[in-house]
C-alpha cells in the first residue's frame, strides 16, 4: 500500500511538471508572436551609450500607446570587450526585451545590420546607430509608418522641419552633400546616407544581391529590395556624446566603390557606356594636353 501512494504521488508529480513545462513553452511562444517590431542596433564600442539609448527607445515605445510590449531592441556587437554585453544583459535582467548578439568572426556596420535583420521576430524592422545622434523619441513614428503600409522609412537630417546641430564640422557638412548629391540618380530619398532606417521583412527577405561590405546599408537595401515606396521622418542631428566617430578615408574609398557597384546593378547597359565616354573623354583630354607640350 505505501509503495502505491508512493508511486501515486510521484505520477501527480510528473504531471503536474508536465503542464507547467508546456504552459512554459506555450508562454514563450506567445511572447515571439506578439513581436512585431525589432530595432536593431550596430555597435562597437559602445558601452557608455548603450544604457541611455535602449531605456529611452523602450520609454518612448511605451509613451506611444504601449509599443513597447509588441518590441524587441537586438545589439548586434562586434566584439567590443568594453562591458557593453553585461550592460545589454543587465537591461534585459530588468525586463526590458533587448538582448546583444557578440561575433567574434566577422566585422563591419552593414553586415552587423543584417545579422540584426535576419534574427529579428519582428515583421517591422528599424534600424539605429547606438551613439544617441539618431533621437530614441523619433522610433516610434518611424516604426508606425512600416506599419501603415510603407515598405521602406528613413529619417532624415535634410529637407523641411529638419536640422543638424551647429557642433557637427564643416567639412562633415561637406562630404554629407557631396555624397548625396552623387547618389540622387539611384534614390530619391534626401537622406540615402541615413543609418536610421526601416524595412519591412518580407522586403528585406527578396533583395538580391546585397553587399553585406561598407557603411551604407540604408542605400544597398533601397536600391537591391526595389523599393516602390516609402516614407522621410525628420529629425535633429545630434552630435556624439560618447565613441568614436566611425568615419575614415577607407571608409569615403568603399563608399565611392560601393556607388559604382549600384550603378551597375541599376543601370547594367547604361552604366558601362558612360564609363566608356568619360574614359575617351579623359584620354581626349590628355591628347590635347600632349599636344600642347610637344
Amino acid at each position: 500500500r505505501v509503495v502505491a501512494e508512493a508511486a501515486e504521488r510521484e505520477r501527480h508529480h510528473t504531471c503536474a511538471h508536465t503542464h507547467t513545462h508546456a504552459h512554459t513553452h506555450r508562454e514563450r511562444g506567445s511572447m515571439a508572436g506578439a513581436i512585431k517590431y525589432t530595432v536593431v542596433v550596430p555597435a562597437y564600442k559602445e558601452s557608455g551609450n548603450l544604457e541611455p539609448l535602449i531605456t529611452q527607445v523602450f520609454d518612448a515605445l511605451r509613451a506611444a500607446g504601449g509599443m513597447d510590449t509588441a518590441t524587441e531592441l537586438i545589439v548586434v556587437d562586434d566584439n567590443s570587450r568594453d562591458g557593453s554585453e553585461e550592460i545589454v544583459e543587465e537591461l534585459a535582467g530588468r525586463g526590458l526585451p533587448c538582448r546583444i548578439l557578440v561575433r567574434t568572426d566577422e566585422r563591419g556596420l552593414s553586415s552587423a545590420v543584417m545579422r540584426g535583420f535576419d534574427e529579428a521576430q519582428g515583421d517591422a524592422l528599424l534600424c539605429m546607430d547606438a551613439d544617441l545622434q539618431h533621437p530614441p523619441a523619433k522610433v516610434a513614428e518611424l516604426l508606425q509608418a512600416l506599419r501603415d503600409g510603407a515598405e521602406f522609412v528613413i529619417g532624415t537630417r535634410y529637407g523641411e522641419g529638419t536640422s543638424i546641430s551647429e557642433d557637427w564640422p564643416v567639412h562633415r557638412r561637406v562630404i554629407s552633400a557631396t555624397a548625396r548629391m552623387m547618389a540622387r540618380p539611384l534614390t530619391p530619398l534626401s537622406d540615402p546616407m541615413t543609418g536610421f532606417f526601416g524595412i519591412q521583412k518580407a522586403k528585406y527577405k527578396g533583395a538580391k544581391n546585397v553587399n553585406s561590405i561598407g557603411f551604407k546599408i540604408c542605400m544597398e537595401l533601397y536600391v537591391k529590395a526595389g523599393i516602390r515606396n516609402h516614407r522621410e521622418v525628420p529629425f535633429l542631428f545630434g552630435v556624439r556624446n560618447e565613441g568614436e566617430s566611425k568615419l575614415t578615408g577607407a571608409v569615403i574609398v568603399h563608399y565611392l566603390l560601393h556607388l559604382k557597384d549600384l550603378y551597375m546593378f541599376r543601370y547594367p547597359v547604361a552604366f558601362p557606356a558612360v564609363v566608356a565616354v568619360g574614359v575617351l573623354f579623359a584620354l581626349y583630354l590628355l591628347w590635347c594636353f600632349l599636344s600642347l607640350l610637344f
